[in-house]
């Protein structure tokens, strides 16, 4: 496997047997790696898009050398205090504050308790941050890495092309920071549809497409294990999963950085592509994802995409699923 990294710290892998990059160069045995950077610098290519992360160093260095991409700040805590104030007392340089429950997100109720916000206050909301097509987007949020993967994947479904999550968020920044509030010059991003995404078509699903694929292919529960197996629930009405669902907890796909105080980072792409074989995915399984809210299930879909899977995710999760009593439930920690 040849890894190649341009100059924004974004990496991406091409088989030896395999001298074709996903840019389309033929690669040479003594000059592959800086070829392969040189031709693709403007973004590298991974299964026919993006990667999807980025570290801390690399947005430093890239900061230093006055190429700045649109940051954008998106701390968010389930039941938490708003991110706002954490944002205006500080920071990375430049960042805009874009706020998941009003602008990532539409009012909850019976598509769940954040389902897919309006088209047009989506755009404004990219715009007012100084989003535009042709500029790289970086997005984080305190470390988690869930807020910020849910504006991953609205900015990817909405046809940005260059857009990724800083591994790590806030926490893995070692960097200065500014306080208050940046008001930058407008973008002109304007959403498209049924666009093609980092290893894809960036598909939505809805309570009759996450059953039948759940039957069909994998549909992989991002929460915790015990609430998938319905000995806990403290959001939603019911506890349990959807049936043929199989438990998969996106908290898995982190590990542990070295050193005290460092945030958890994203798995390699070799240990992703082993932990979903493991659960079942081949290369040519269906795969979607949910969570509680459409929230946590983005950062699996994140993992996914960086070990060059393809998914689709159920925006309404369980909090849509469970609201209708209607719809089966299963228990305990099989599919069912």
């Amino acid at each position: 496997m040849l890894t190649a990294v341009d100059r924004f710290g974004f990496r991406a892998s091409v088989p030896l047997t395999d001298r074709r990059t996903p840019c389309g160069v033929i690669l040479t045995d003594t000059a592959a790696s800086s070829l392969f950077a040189s031709v693709c610098s403007s973004g590298l290519r991974e299964n026919g898009g993006m990667t999807a992360i980025t570290s801390a160093s690399a947005l430093a260095d890239r900061l230093a050398r006055g190429e700045a991409p649109v940051l954008l700040d998106v701390r968010w805590q389930l039941g938490g205090p708003h991110g706002r104030p954490d944002y205006e007392a500080g920071h990375l340089p430049g960042a805009v504050y874009v706020d998941l429950d009003t602008e990532l997100a539409g009012p909850p109720g019976e598509s769940g308790r954040h389902p897919l916000p309006d088209q047009e206050v989506f755009a404004a909301a990219m715009r007012r941050a100084g989003v535009s097509g042709d500029r790289p987007v970086v997005v984080y949020d305190g470390g988690q890495g869930w807020a910020a993967a849910r504006a991953w994947w609205l900015l990817r479904r909405a046809g940005h092309g260059d857009v990724r999550v800083l591994d790590g968020g806030l926490a893995a920044w070692d960097g200065p920071l500014e306080t208050g509030e940046v008001t930058p010059e407008p973008g002109d991003f304007t959403p498209r549809t049924g666009t093609t995404g980092m290893t894809g078509t960036v598909r939505a699903l809805d309570a009759d497409g996450a059953a039948a694929l759940a039957r069909r292919g994998m549909l992989l529960d991002a929460r915790a294990g015990e609430r998938y197996r319905g000995e806990v629930e403290p959001i939603d009405p019911v506890g349990g999963h959807i049936p043929g669902a199989v438990s998969a907890p996106t908290s898995e796909n982190v590990v542990e950085a070295a050193g005290r105080d460092r945030p958890p980072l994203l798995r390699s792409p070799e240990e992703l592509r082993a932990r979903f074989r493991e659960l079942g995915v081949t290369d040519d399984t269906e795969v979607g994802v949910y969570c509680g809210s459409g929230v946590s299930a983005a950062h699996e879909v994140l993992a996914l995409a960086q070990a060059g899977i393809d998914a689709a995710l159920y925006v309404g999760s369980w909090s849509e699923w469970s609201a209708d009593p209607e719809r089966p439930v299963a228990t305990g920690p099989r599919p069912g």
